[in-house]
């Protein structure tokens, strides 16, 4: 069976533009900006999530700070190295950017499927109040020999289910990306503010190998 490679790595989010579009990087002849959407959660906080969008789709007259815009794409990461360490850089990819049109696009504000194999160790643990949690990191295939490495996190029941996989396993997952802001120690009198992004999974399904 063919897999359908943009299938495998599909986001809808919509909110509010937070930044105006600037330069991220170009490649070949074609150039690309970023911006942030803020994307309301049903607990009134918010998510952060930087989008890239190629300057060839990008209507910059409809993507102005304080403006509605749901964006359709992909979860994309590379790595980037400095302060001697290798870090993983993770965004939404865009594919359309535009104005929703209706509240049943709105609905769901933040929507991911992600299907990939398992390429590092599940980690288990548990909140001082008993909460289980799994980290996992998912790669997800895309075009041209390349992958995405996504990290995902796993609540409950689910975390439960997902400690016992295997490197290798292949998942179908459905959450939602979130920014999460943390305090990074550098010494002892020092600390900076980071923030990282991961797919919270809501649901959770291992595939068969011949699937």
């Amino acid at each position: 069976m063919v897999q359908d490679l943009t299938s495998s790595n599909q986001i809808y989010i919509s909110g509010r533009i937070d930044t105006e579009p600037e330069f991220s990087h170009s490649f070949g002849s074609e150039t690309f900006n970023i911006f942030y959407l803020t994307i309301p959660r049903l607990s009134k906080t918010c998510d952060r999530l930087p989008v890239i969008v190629s300057e060839r789709i990008l209507d910059r007259e409809a993507v102005k700070t304080g403006d509605r815009a749901a964006v359709k794409g992909q979860i994309r990461t590379h790595n980037t190295s400095y302060d001697g360490r290798t870090h993983l850089i993770i965004s939404v990819f865009a594919k359309e950017v535009y104005e929703p049109k209706t509240e049943d696009e709105d609905k769901n504000p933040n929507f991911v499927v992600l299907n990939g194999f398992i390429c590092k160790p599940p980690f288990y643990r548990e909140t001082p109040l008993k909460r289980q949690i799994t980290d996992i990191l998912l790669a997800v295939n895309r075009p041209f020999g390349r992958s995405d490495y996504i990290p995902l996190i796993a609540w409950g029941r689910t975390a439960e289910d997902a400690k016992n996989l295997s490197v290798g396993d292949r998942i179908r997952i459905e959450g939602r990306m979130q920014s999460r802001i943390y305090q990074k120690k550098i010494t002892s009198e020092k600390t900076v503010e980071k923030t990282a992004f991961e797919v919270s999974v809501s649901k959770m399904e291992i595939l068969r190998e011949d699937f």
